[in-house]
């Protein structure tokens, strides 16, 4: 049942994050990636601490206090990662289109499982590779990458989902140790945050009347993408591996092209019908596969 949970916690954070993505494209007519990055994650950072302190008041220096060396130290992991990540992902929107976006992003699925490897020397069950290749394939045909041109952009989301893919190793590293989710998700927004606005400052012209041109956007990606599905993402990888959680988040590109279809008024062909099938197997299946063998183990 608790697994049963984090799964849907996934889902639900990937629902979000797909239809989010419309609104980082849009946020940005009047404003730079940086600054509407601050605004996003300072947004997030107001929507969720309230019900930090209201239901983790009583175990957050507890929680701190099991290994405060470790949970820094993950805070800053988690932080840069997600700062980098976000920041290439808005920049890139500017340069390339969603097609090739779409495309180059899911690159962290097959890093997750490549890293964790490496960093920590830890196997996934075989079920992970043709789950990643479905859902590799499903997004080509998603994103219509075979009719898109190759822009300079697409190096920064190449960039970006490599960070992305540490992001979701360092999340699920987390909550095997601590279990204060939703002020973690806090921290961490306004970790961004600031980073983001010291950056913002550096390289953009923020303009305060320029910010709230674009305040449904930044509100709409703030609180439920900068708040809400990042706490929800922590809550899902408590149970979830890290690699079958980068599966699960690779739909993603599905939501994100229904959203656009249902917004945009943008018609989805059968290469897309049949990308989001195959999409939704490869989930599938990286769950299901390593809890049958479980049950044949058990017999």
């Amino acid at each position: 049942m608790t697994k049963s949970l984090s799964i849907v916690c996934a889902l639900v954070t990937t629902f979000i994050w797909g239809t989010a993505f419309i609104a980082q494209d849009t946020g940005m007519d009047n404003i730079g990636p940086l600054t509407f990055n601050a605004a996003r994650f300072l947004v997030g950072f107001i929507a969720i601490l309230p019900f930090a302190l209201l239901f983790e008041k009583k175990k957050i220096i507890s929680q701190i206090n099991v290994n405060k060396k470790k949970f820094f130290k993950y805070l800053v992991f988690m932080g840069f990662s997600l700062f980098l990540g976000t920041s290439l992902q808005q920049a890139s929107l500017q340069y390339t289109n969603v097609a090739n976006a779409a495309f180059f992003t899911v690159f962290y699925v097959p890093l997750v499982p490549l890293l964790l490897f490496f960093m920590y020397s830890q196997k996934v069950h075989w079920s992970i590779w043709p789950s990643i290749g479905l859902c590799v394939y499903g997004v080509y045909l998603l994103s219509n990458f075979s009719d898109a041109e190759i822009m300079k952009g697409d190096a920064l989301v190449i960039l970006c989902s490599l960070f992305w893919a540490f992001h979701i190793i360092f999340a699920g590293k987390f909550m095997k140790v601590f279990d204060i989710p939703m002020f973690y998700a806090a921290l961490q927004a306004i970790f961004v945050a600031t980073l983001s606005i010291i950056s913002a400052y550096t390289f953009e012209d923020v303009v305060l009347s320029n910010i709230l041109l674009e305040s449904s956007s930044i509100i709409y990606a703030g609180v439920l993408s900068g708040g809400i599905a990042f706490t929800l993402q922590m809550f899902a990888q408590k149970n979830i591996e890290e690699a079958p959680a980068a599966i699960i988040y690779s739909l993603e590109g599905v939501f994100a092209v229904i959203a656009a279809w249902i917004i945009l008024d943008q018609i989805l062909d059968i290469d897309n019908i049949i990308g989001c099938i195959l999409i939704l197997m490869a989930v599938i299946f990286s769950q299901l596969a390593p809890e049958i063998n479980k049950t044949k183990y058990k017999l």
